[in-house]
């Protein structure tokens, strides 16, 4: 099968062909539909503080449908459709049983191959790392029928891929993590797939106000298309500032879809007292948070974090299947470009240049 390839740290990804096992115990071969680019698979392109063992195929946030299975799966059969998700759990630990399989760690023992095993990817007779669990840079996908959940039939594949990963980490974010309510004020920073999802999902919460805050304006020209109730420009000044006046003493929720310390911060800085400020961006490694611990005890603020939008992926993402086919969740909208797996690397040229929400590879 042809792939996306990291070989070498700060470099392109070079499409090659790439052998992928046949399935065994619960694993599955998923023959990939389409895969958006994230921002994450960037951040291991060009580390960042962020590493990840080479040679990889990258790519995580996918749809497509079922080719084969190993004799232990009982999820999904050969036809189905599919979306992956790389909160892969183990379903036996203490925090998925106690509902929190997005927190999952054994998932990385339990749901991958031993050193035992042949790799489920290889090149020339190399090993081929995955990314995520997943590797969905890639014309078929072998994974654990944990990493899969089965979606209606009439779900257009290219959009679902969207699902995998940017769209529940910024609908969970607001949906599970915060669980905003009805008449609740909110402001997202960043929009790109994670912050639109987000500014979505304030709107389907019943948010009344919801503030779009991007240095972009073709981005914050669509946030407004698909909910928001006001849009901020930093280039107009501080968004802390704006932000303030606009809600006149800060937001009941903020959301950060960066990644940077600078904007975390803001965050905090626009909430209300007893407000609630949610990091869904991914921090590099060694970046410190800087905040006034008084605000904590004497305004009851709080900062957090939200992994992957504290999913439960098999209940949440066919909700939001229907959700979107219902229209009330947008993802047309959310799809800036299709493109093919040659063009992936101009795909993330784009994302670097702020000219996109959202790119998508469509396999045929």
């Amino acid at each position: 099968m042809r792939a996306a390839l990291l070989l070498e740290e700060h470099d392109e990804l070079v499409v090659d062909q790439v052998e992928v096992a046949a399935p065994t115990g619960s694993e599955v071969l998923v023959r990939t539909a389409a895969s958006g680019l994230c921002h994450s698979d960037l951040h291991f392109m060009e580390t960042d503080g962020w590493d990840v063992e080479r040679p990889v195929v990258l790519g995580h946030e996918a749809a497509g449908v079922v080719e084969a299975v190993g004799p232990d799966v009982r999820e999904v059969q050969p036809g189905d459709h599919v979306i992956c998700c790389l909160s892969v759990f183990c379903g036996r630990c203490e925090v998925c049983l106690g509902g929190q399989p997005y927190l999952c760690v054994r998932s990385r023992v339990e749901c991958v191959r031993t050193a035992e095993e042949p790799p489920r990817l290889s090149r020339g007779g190399q090993e081929v790392y995955q990314f995520a669990h997943l590797s969905s840079f890639a014309e078929e996908m072998l994974v654990h029928e944990n990493a899969l959940v089965k979606i209606r039939p009439d779900m257009p594949l290219d959009r679902a891929a969207l699902i995998g990963c940017g769209v529940t980490t910024g609908t969970g974010a607001v949906f599970r993590t915060t669980e905003v309510g009805p008449g609740s004020t909110v402001a997202v920073i960043g929009c790109g797939g994670v912050g639109m999802s987000a500014v979505q999902a304030a709107r389907i919460a019943g948010a009344t106000a919801i503030i779009a805050v991007d240095l972009e304006s073709r981005k914050l020209d669509t946030a407004l298309r698909l909910g928001a109730t006001h849009a901020v420009n930093p280039a107009d000044g501080d968004p802390v500032a704006q932000v303030m006046e606009l809600t006149s003493g800060g937001v009941d929720y903020s959301f950060e879809a960066i990644g940077l310390a600078l904007t975390a911060q803001q965050a905090f800085a626009m909430i209300r007292r007893g407000g609630t400020a949610t990091v869904m961006g991914m921090i590099p490694p060694g970046t410190k948070v800087q905040i006034e611990g008084q605000e904590l005890f004497m305004s009851e603020k709080r900062l957090q974090g939200s992994l992957m939008g504290s999913n439960v992926f098999r209940v949440d993402m066919p909700r939001l299947v229907d959700l979107y086919l219902d229209g009330r969740l947008m993802l047309d909208e959310m799809v800036s470009a299709t493109i093919t797996l040659d063009d992936v690397n101009d795909g993330f040229a784009a994302m670097k240049a702020g000219d996109v929400v959202r790119s998508v590879i469509a396999f045929n």
